[in-house]
Protein backbone atom coordinates (compact mmCIF):
# COMPACT_ATOMS: atom_id res chain seq x y z
CA UNK A 1 0.00 0.00 0.00
CA UNK A 2 1.32 3.44 -0.93
CA UNK A 3 1.92 5.96 1.85
CA UNK A 4 -1.53 7.44 2.58
CA UNK A 5 -0.72 10.21 5.04
CA UNK A 6 1.08 13.34 3.90
CA UNK A 7 2.51 16.09 6.06
CA UNK A 8 -0.97 16.97 7.33
CA UNK A 9 -3.29 13.99 7.12
CA UNK A 10 -4.90 12.40 4.07
CA UNK A 11 -5.67 14.76 1.22
CA UNK A 12 -6.87 14.54 -2.36
CA UNK A 13 -9.58 15.40 -4.86
CA UNK A 14 -12.89 14.67 -3.15
CA UNK A 15 -14.89 11.77 -4.60
CA UNK A 16 -11.98 10.87 -6.89
CA UNK A 17 -8.84 10.35 -4.78
CA UNK A 18 -10.55 10.86 -1.44
CA UNK A 19 -13.72 8.80 -1.77
CA UNK A 20 -16.40 8.10 0.84
CA UNK A 21 -15.15 4.50 0.90
CA UNK A 22 -11.63 5.65 1.76
CA UNK A 23 -12.93 8.12 4.34
CA UNK A 24 -14.90 5.36 6.01
CA UNK A 25 -11.90 3.03 5.98
CA UNK A 26 -9.69 5.70 7.58
CA UNK A 27 -12.33 6.34 10.24
CA UNK A 28 -12.68 2.65 11.09
CA UNK A 29 -8.91 2.16 11.23
CA UNK A 30 -8.41 5.30 13.32
CA UNK A 31 -11.04 4.29 15.84
CA UNK A 32 -9.52 0.83 16.22
CA UNK A 33 -5.93 2.06 16.40
CA UNK A 34 -6.32 5.05 18.69
CA UNK A 35 -8.65 3.27 21.11
CA UNK A 36 -6.88 -0.10 21.25
CA UNK A 37 -4.85 0.88 24.31
CA UNK A 38 -7.96 1.36 26.47
CA UNK A 39 -10.90 -1.05 26.23
CA UNK A 40 -12.51 0.18 29.43
CA UNK A 41 -15.04 2.34 27.58
CA UNK A 42 -16.37 2.86 24.07
CA UNK A 43 -14.13 5.35 22.26
CA UNK A 44 -15.42 8.91 21.85
CA UNK A 45 -14.71 10.84 18.64
CA UNK A 46 -15.24 14.51 17.77
CA UNK A 47 -15.89 15.23 14.07
CA UNK A 48 -15.78 18.67 12.43
CA UNK A 49 -15.37 20.05 8.93
CA UNK A 50 -14.84 23.16 6.87
CA UNK A 51 -17.75 24.37 4.70
CA UNK A 52 -16.72 22.90 1.33
CA UNK A 53 -19.55 20.94 -0.27
CA UNK A 54 -17.77 17.58 -0.26
CA UNK A 55 -17.40 17.81 3.50
CA UNK A 56 -21.06 16.92 3.93
CA UNK A 57 -20.57 13.66 2.04
CA UNK A 58 -17.29 12.78 3.73
CA UNK A 59 -18.64 13.66 7.17
CA UNK A 60 -21.42 11.12 6.67
CA UNK A 61 -18.89 8.46 5.69
CA UNK A 62 -16.55 9.21 8.60
CA UNK A 63 -19.36 9.23 11.16
CA UNK A 64 -20.68 5.93 9.80
CA UNK A 65 -17.20 4.40 9.93
CA UNK A 66 -16.57 5.51 13.48
CA UNK A 67 -19.95 4.31 14.73
CA UNK A 68 -19.51 0.98 12.92
CA UNK A 69 -16.26 0.48 14.84
CA UNK A 70 -18.06 1.08 18.13
CA UNK A 71 -17.09 4.72 18.65
CA UNK A 72 -19.56 7.27 19.94
CA UNK A 73 -19.46 10.40 17.79
CA UNK A 74 -19.95 14.09 18.58
CA UNK A 75 -20.51 16.16 15.44
CA UNK A 76 -19.51 19.82 15.86
CA UNK A 77 -20.25 20.94 12.29
CA UNK A 78 -18.31 23.71 10.57
CA UNK A 79 -15.45 24.82 12.80
CA UNK A 80 -11.75 25.68 12.36
CA UNK A 81 -9.30 22.80 12.65
CA UNK A 82 -7.86 24.15 15.94
CA UNK A 83 -11.42 24.46 17.25
CA UNK A 84 -11.97 20.76 16.66
CA UNK A 85 -8.65 19.99 18.36
CA UNK A 86 -9.69 22.14 21.32
CA UNK A 87 -13.03 20.36 21.66
CA UNK A 88 -11.30 16.95 21.53
CA UNK A 89 -9.42 17.98 24.65
CA UNK A 90 -12.39 19.64 26.32
CA UNK A 91 -14.61 16.60 25.74
CA UNK A 92 -11.85 14.22 26.84
CA UNK A 93 -12.39 12.40 23.54
CA UNK A 94 -10.19 9.57 22.34
CA UNK A 95 -9.81 10.99 18.85
CA UNK A 96 -10.85 13.82 16.59
CA UNK A 97 -11.46 14.02 12.86
CA UNK A 98 -11.33 17.26 10.86
CA UNK A 99 -12.47 17.22 7.24
CA UNK A 100 -10.61 19.96 5.39
CA UNK A 101 -8.08 20.55 2.66
CA UNK A 102 -6.96 23.74 4.38
CA UNK A 103 -5.80 26.27 1.75
CA UNK A 104 -6.32 23.92 -1.21
CA UNK A 105 -9.00 24.66 -3.84
CA UNK A 106 -12.60 23.64 -3.25
CA UNK A 107 -12.55 20.34 -5.24
CA UNK A 108 -9.96 18.96 -2.78
CA UNK A 109 -10.67 17.73 0.71
CA UNK A 110 -8.75 16.02 3.46
CA UNK A 111 -8.89 14.08 6.72
CA UNK A 112 -6.89 15.36 9.68
CA UNK A 113 -6.76 13.15 12.75
CA UNK A 114 -6.18 14.07 16.39
CA UNK A 115 -5.37 11.79 19.29
CA UNK A 116 -6.61 12.26 22.86
CA UNK A 117 -5.96 15.78 24.09
CA UNK A 118 -6.25 17.20 20.57
CA UNK A 119 -2.69 16.42 19.54
CA UNK A 120 -1.66 15.50 16.00
CA UNK A 121 -0.62 11.94 15.35
CA UNK A 122 3.03 10.84 15.34
CA UNK A 123 4.31 8.95 12.30
CA UNK A 124 4.21 5.57 14.03
CA UNK A 125 0.48 5.88 14.76
CA UNK A 126 -0.21 6.87 11.15
CA UNK A 127 1.69 3.76 10.06
CA UNK A 128 -0.55 1.64 12.30
CA UNK A 129 -3.67 3.21 10.81
CA UNK A 130 -2.42 2.56 7.29
CA UNK A 131 -1.72 -1.06 8.23
CA UNK A 132 -5.23 -1.39 9.64
CA UNK A 133 -6.71 0.01 6.41
CA UNK A 134 -4.70 -2.47 4.38
CA UNK A 135 -5.95 -5.31 6.56
CA UNK A 136 -9.48 -4.27 5.63
CA UNK A 137 -12.53 -5.75 7.32
CA UNK A 138 -10.57 -8.43 9.15
CA UNK A 139 -12.08 -7.58 12.53
CA UNK A 140 -15.36 -8.38 14.23
CA UNK A 141 -17.70 -5.41 13.99
CA UNK A 142 -19.85 -4.68 17.02
CA UNK A 143 -23.59 -5.23 16.80
CA UNK A 144 -26.60 -4.30 18.90
CA UNK A 145 -25.68 -2.03 21.76
CA UNK A 146 -22.03 -2.12 20.70
CA UNK A 147 -22.64 0.12 17.70
CA UNK A 148 -21.61 3.72 18.34
CA UNK A 149 -24.13 6.52 18.89
CA UNK A 150 -24.07 9.93 17.19
CA UNK A 151 -24.83 13.30 18.80
CA UNK A 152 -24.56 16.93 17.70
CA UNK A 153 -22.80 19.59 19.78
CA UNK A 154 -24.60 22.85 19.02
CA UNK A 155 -22.53 25.25 21.13
CA UNK A 156 -19.02 24.06 20.26
CA UNK A 157 -18.18 27.35 18.52
CA UNK A 158 -19.18 29.31 21.63
CA UNK A 159 -16.90 27.24 23.84
CA UNK A 160 -14.05 27.70 21.39
CA UNK A 161 -14.49 31.49 21.11
CA UNK A 162 -14.66 31.86 24.88
CA UNK A 163 -11.41 29.94 25.16
CA UNK A 164 -9.70 32.11 22.53
CA UNK A 165 -10.76 35.43 24.00
CA UNK A 166 -9.73 34.25 27.45
CA UNK A 167 -6.11 33.94 26.32
CA UNK A 168 -5.71 37.57 25.22
CA UNK A 169 -3.22 39.41 27.46
CA UNK A 170 -4.42 42.89 26.45
CA UNK A 171 -7.79 43.88 25.00
CA UNK A 172 -8.03 45.14 21.43
CA UNK A 173 -10.14 48.26 22.04
CA UNK A 174 -9.29 51.01 19.56
CA UNK A 175 -8.06 48.70 16.81
CA UNK A 176 -9.87 48.43 13.49
CA UNK A 177 -9.14 45.20 11.64
CA UNK A 178 -10.21 43.73 8.32
CA UNK A 179 -10.44 39.93 8.49
CA UNK A 180 -10.58 37.81 5.34
CA UNK A 181 -12.23 34.54 6.35
CA UNK A 182 -11.57 32.80 2.99
CA UNK A 183 -15.25 31.78 2.90
CA UNK A 184 -14.03 29.03 5.18
CA UNK A 185 -14.38 27.54 8.62
CA UNK A 186 -13.65 30.79 10.48
CA UNK A 187 -16.36 32.84 8.75
CA UNK A 188 -18.37 33.07 11.98
CA UNK A 189 -15.72 32.37 14.61
CA UNK A 190 -12.99 34.86 13.62
CA UNK A 191 -15.11 38.03 13.44
CA UNK A 192 -16.89 37.05 16.66
CA UNK A 193 -13.65 36.39 18.56
CA UNK A 194 -12.03 39.64 17.41
CA UNK A 195 -15.14 41.64 18.34
CA UNK A 196 -15.43 39.94 21.72
CA UNK A 197 -11.82 40.92 22.41
CA UNK A 198 -12.63 44.59 21.70
CA UNK A 199 -11.66 45.21 18.07
CA UNK A 200 -13.76 46.93 15.44
CA UNK A 201 -14.09 44.27 12.75
CA UNK A 202 -14.75 44.48 9.03
CA UNK A 203 -15.25 40.91 7.79
CA UNK A 204 -14.83 40.00 4.13
CA UNK A 205 -15.27 36.66 2.36
CA UNK A 206 -17.33 35.44 5.30
CA UNK A 207 -20.27 33.99 3.37
CA UNK A 208 -19.39 30.38 2.55
CA UNK A 209 -21.68 28.55 0.14
CA UNK A 210 -19.75 25.27 -0.04
CA UNK A 211 -18.17 26.19 -3.37
CA UNK A 212 -16.34 29.48 -2.79
CA UNK A 213 -13.84 28.46 -0.11
CA UNK A 214 -10.34 29.89 -0.79
CA UNK A 215 -11.55 31.21 -4.16
CA UNK A 216 -9.46 34.32 -4.81
CA UNK A 217 -9.40 35.14 -1.12
CA UNK A 218 -7.87 34.28 2.24
CA UNK A 219 -4.24 33.74 3.15
CA UNK A 220 -3.28 32.54 -0.35
CA UNK A 221 -4.72 35.64 -2.07
CA UNK A 222 -3.91 38.75 -0.06
CA UNK A 223 -4.95 41.40 -2.61
CA UNK A 224 -8.57 41.66 -1.37
CA UNK A 225 -7.59 42.18 2.27
CA UNK A 226 -4.97 44.76 1.26
CA UNK A 227 -7.58 46.70 -0.71
CA UNK A 228 -10.10 46.50 2.13
CA UNK A 229 -7.58 47.75 4.71
CA UNK A 230 -6.89 50.83 2.58
CA UNK A 231 -10.59 51.36 1.84
CA UNK A 232 -11.64 51.26 5.49
CA UNK A 233 -8.56 52.92 6.99
CA UNK A 234 -7.94 49.88 9.16
CA UNK A 235 -4.93 49.47 11.42
CA UNK A 236 -4.25 46.06 9.91
CA UNK A 237 -5.70 43.18 7.96
CA UNK A 238 -5.71 39.50 8.85
CA UNK A 239 -6.19 36.66 6.39
CA UNK A 240 -7.05 33.08 7.29
CA UNK A 241 -7.13 29.97 5.13
CA UNK A 242 -10.02 27.57 4.63
CA UNK A 243 -9.70 25.82 7.99
CA UNK A 244 -8.22 28.80 9.86
CA UNK A 245 -5.11 27.11 11.19
CA UNK A 246 -2.97 29.85 9.67
CA UNK A 247 -2.84 33.63 9.87
CA UNK A 248 -1.11 36.17 7.67
CA UNK A 249 -1.40 39.93 8.06
CA UNK A 250 -1.04 43.23 6.23
CA UNK A 251 -0.07 46.60 7.63
CA UNK A 252 -2.13 49.79 7.45
CA UNK A 253 -0.49 50.64 4.12
CA UNK A 254 -1.08 47.14 2.71
CA UNK A 255 2.38 45.65 3.19
CA UNK A 256 2.36 41.89 3.73
CA UNK A 257 3.45 40.48 7.09
CA UNK A 258 4.20 36.76 6.93
CA UNK A 259 4.56 34.05 9.53
CA UNK A 260 8.24 34.76 10.10
CA UNK A 261 7.54 38.36 11.07
CA UNK A 262 4.55 37.36 13.20
CA UNK A 263 6.69 34.81 15.04
CA UNK A 264 9.35 37.46 15.71
CA UNK A 265 6.75 39.88 17.09
CA UNK A 266 5.22 37.24 19.35
CA UNK A 267 8.61 35.91 20.46
CA UNK A 268 9.70 39.34 21.66
CA UNK A 269 6.36 39.93 23.37
CA UNK A 270 6.48 36.56 25.13
CA UNK A 271 10.08 37.04 26.24
CA UNK A 272 9.16 40.44 27.67
CA UNK A 273 6.35 38.78 29.60
CA UNK A 274 8.55 35.92 30.78
CA UNK A 275 6.59 33.35 28.75
CA UNK A 276 9.16 32.42 26.07
CA UNK A 277 10.55 29.20 27.50
CA UNK A 278 14.36 29.03 27.31
CA UNK A 279 14.26 32.14 25.10
CA UNK A 280 13.74 29.76 22.18
CA UNK A 281 11.66 29.88 18.99
CA UNK A 282 10.99 26.87 16.77
CA UNK A 283 10.69 27.37 12.99
CA UNK A 284 11.06 25.27 9.87
CA UNK A 285 13.85 25.24 7.31
CA UNK A 286 11.60 27.36 5.06
CA UNK A 287 11.82 30.39 7.34
CA UNK A 288 13.69 33.34 5.91
CA UNK A 289 17.31 33.84 6.83
CA UNK A 290 16.23 37.29 8.03
CA UNK A 291 14.29 35.70 10.89
CA UNK A 292 17.37 33.78 12.00
CA UNK A 293 19.49 36.93 11.93
CA UNK A 294 16.86 38.94 13.84
CA UNK A 295 16.46 36.34 16.56
CA UNK A 296 20.21 36.00 16.95
CA UNK A 297 20.51 39.76 17.30
CA UNK A 298 17.79 39.75 19.97
CA UNK A 299 19.38 36.89 21.92
CA UNK A 300 16.66 34.37 21.04
CA UNK A 301 17.70 30.86 20.02
CA UNK A 302 16.12 29.43 16.86
CA UNK A 303 15.58 25.69 16.41
CA UNK A 304 14.87 24.42 12.89
CA UNK A 305 12.62 21.51 11.95
CA UNK A 306 11.41 19.87 8.77
CA UNK A 307 8.57 21.60 6.92
CA UNK A 308 5.15 20.92 8.41
CA UNK A 309 3.55 22.25 11.56
CA UNK A 310 3.41 18.69 12.91
CA UNK A 311 7.22 18.71 13.16
CA UNK A 312 7.17 22.11 14.83
CA UNK A 313 4.63 20.68 17.27
CA UNK A 314 6.79 17.65 17.99
CA UNK A 315 9.77 19.85 18.80
CA UNK A 316 7.69 22.15 20.98
CA UNK A 317 6.20 19.26 22.93
CA UNK A 318 9.45 17.33 23.21
CA UNK A 319 11.39 20.28 24.59
CA UNK A 320 8.45 21.92 26.44
CA UNK A 321 8.87 25.14 24.45
CA UNK A 322 6.35 27.96 24.10
CA UNK A 323 6.33 29.25 20.52
CA UNK A 324 6.90 27.95 17.03
CA UNK A 325 5.55 28.08 13.53
CA UNK A 326 5.97 28.40 9.81
CA UNK A 327 6.47 31.21 7.35
CA UNK A 328 3.08 30.30 5.86
CA UNK A 329 1.34 31.51 9.00
CA UNK A 330 0.92 28.32 11.05
CA UNK A 331 1.80 29.62 14.51
CA UNK A 332 1.69 27.34 17.54
CA UNK A 333 1.41 28.48 21.14
CA UNK A 334 1.19 25.29 23.23
CA UNK A 335 0.03 27.12 26.34
CA UNK A 336 -3.26 27.79 24.56
CA UNK A 337 -3.58 25.34 21.67
CA UNK A 338 -2.42 21.89 20.63
CA UNK A 339 -2.00 22.88 16.99
CA UNK A 340 -1.58 25.93 14.79
CA UNK A 341 -4.44 28.36 15.36
CA UNK A 342 -4.92 31.32 13.03
CA UNK A 343 -7.54 33.13 15.11
CA UNK A 344 -5.49 32.72 18.28
CA UNK A 345 -2.49 34.14 16.41
CA UNK A 346 -4.50 37.11 15.16
CA UNK A 347 -5.71 37.88 18.67
CA UNK A 348 -2.22 37.84 20.16
CA UNK A 349 -0.73 39.84 17.29
CA UNK A 350 -3.33 42.58 17.78
CA UNK A 351 -2.92 42.36 21.53
CA UNK A 352 0.76 43.24 21.12
CA UNK A 353 -0.20 46.23 18.97
CA UNK A 354 -2.73 47.42 21.55
CA UNK A 355 -0.38 46.91 24.48
CA UNK A 356 2.52 48.80 22.92
CA UNK A 357 0.65 51.40 20.89
CA UNK A 358 2.95 50.53 17.98
CA UNK A 359 1.84 49.92 14.42
CA UNK A 360 2.13 46.51 12.85
CA UNK A 361 4.69 47.88 10.40
CA UNK A 362 6.84 49.11 13.26
CA UNK A 363 6.62 45.82 15.14
CA UNK A 364 7.42 43.80 12.01
CA UNK A 365 10.49 45.90 11.24
CA UNK A 366 12.51 43.75 13.66
CA UNK A 367 12.95 41.34 10.73
CA UNK A 368 14.78 42.38 7.57
CA UNK A 369 13.99 39.64 5.11
CA UNK A 370 16.38 38.47 2.43
CA UNK A 371 14.79 38.23 -1.00
CA UNK A 372 13.25 34.77 -1.24
CA UNK A 373 11.84 33.11 -4.34
CA UNK A 374 9.74 29.96 -4.20
CA UNK A 375 8.99 28.03 -7.38
CA UNK A 376 6.45 25.21 -7.19
CA UNK A 377 7.33 22.74 -9.93
CA UNK A 378 4.59 20.27 -11.03
CA UNK A 379 6.16 16.82 -11.34
CA UNK A 380 5.21 13.27 -12.17
CA UNK A 381 7.29 11.80 -9.33
CA UNK A 382 7.98 13.97 -6.27
CA UNK A 383 10.84 11.84 -4.98
CA UNK A 384 12.63 11.68 -8.32
CA UNK A 385 12.11 15.38 -8.92
CA UNK A 386 13.82 16.23 -5.63
CA UNK A 387 16.61 13.64 -5.52
CA UNK A 388 17.66 12.84 -9.09
CA UNK A 389 21.41 13.23 -9.69
CA UNK A 390 21.05 16.17 -12.15
CA UNK A 391 18.87 18.02 -9.63
CA UNK A 392 21.34 17.46 -6.80
CA UNK A 393 24.21 18.60 -9.01
CA UNK A 394 22.36 21.80 -10.01
CA UNK A 395 21.58 22.50 -6.36
CA UNK A 396 25.20 22.01 -5.31
CA UNK A 397 26.37 24.37 -8.05
CA UNK A 398 23.88 27.01 -6.93
CA UNK A 399 24.93 26.73 -3.28
CA UNK A 400 28.56 27.16 -4.26
CA UNK A 401 27.63 30.22 -6.31
CA UNK A 402 25.64 31.85 -3.49
CA UNK A 403 28.11 31.06 -0.71
CA UNK A 404 27.18 32.76 2.57
CA UNK A 405 24.96 35.34 0.86
CA UNK A 406 22.04 32.96 0.38
CA UNK A 407 20.80 29.40 0.47
CA UNK A 408 18.86 26.79 -1.52
CA UNK A 409 16.14 24.51 -0.19
CA UNK A 410 14.63 21.77 -2.32
CA UNK A 411 11.79 19.58 -1.05
CA UNK A 412 8.87 17.55 -2.35
CA UNK A 413 5.43 18.72 -1.25
CA UNK A 414 3.75 16.50 1.29
CA UNK A 415 0.26 17.15 -0.09
CA UNK A 416 0.54 17.96 -3.81
CA UNK A 417 2.45 16.62 -6.87
CA UNK A 418 5.01 19.39 -6.61
CA UNK A 419 8.67 19.93 -5.86
CA UNK A 420 9.26 23.23 -4.09
CA UNK A 421 12.45 25.09 -5.03
CA UNK A 422 13.24 27.90 -2.60
CA UNK A 423 16.21 30.23 -3.04
CA UNK A 424 17.35 33.17 -0.89
CA UNK A 425 19.94 35.58 -2.19
CA UNK A 426 21.21 39.12 -1.82
CA UNK A 427 18.89 40.33 -4.61
CA UNK A 428 15.56 39.07 -5.85
CA UNK A 429 16.94 38.89 -9.37
CA UNK A 430 19.67 36.48 -8.29
CA UNK A 431 17.24 34.40 -6.26
CA UNK A 432 14.78 34.16 -9.15
CA UNK A 433 17.48 33.29 -11.67
CA UNK A 434 18.90 30.51 -9.50
CA UNK A 435 15.45 29.14 -8.60
CA UNK A 436 14.31 29.00 -12.22
CA UNK A 437 17.55 27.32 -13.25
CA UNK A 438 17.06 24.55 -10.70
CA UNK A 439 13.34 24.32 -11.48
CA UNK A 440 14.13 23.71 -15.14
CA UNK A 441 16.31 20.75 -14.18
CA UNK A 442 13.53 19.37 -11.93
CA UNK A 443 11.05 19.63 -14.85
CA UNK A 444 13.43 17.84 -17.17
CA UNK A 445 13.93 14.81 -14.92
CA UNK A 446 10.31 14.41 -13.78
CA UNK A 447 7.82 16.04 -16.17
CA UNK A 448 4.26 16.40 -14.89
Amino acid sequence: MARLFGTDGVRGRANADLTPELAMAVAVAAARTLAESDRSHPPLAVVGRDPRASGEMLEAAVVAGLASAGANVVRVGVLPTPGVAFLVGEAKADLGVMLSASHNPMPDNGIKLFAAGGHKLPDEVEHKIEAAIEAGASFVRPTGGGVGRVHDLLDGAEHYVQHLVGTVPHRLDGLRVVVDCANGAASDVAPLAYREAGAEVIAIHAEPDGLNINEGCGSTHLEPVKAAVLEHGAHLGIAHDGDADRCLAVTADGTEVDGDEIMAILALAMREGGALTADTLVATVMSNLGLRLAMSREGIRLIETKVGDRYVLEELRGAALALGGEQSGHIVMPAYATTGDGVLTGLHLMSRMAATGRSLADLASVVTKLPQVLVNVPVGDRAAGATAAPVLAATADAEAELGETGRVLLRPSGTEPLVRVMVEAATVETARSVAERIAAVVRSVSPA
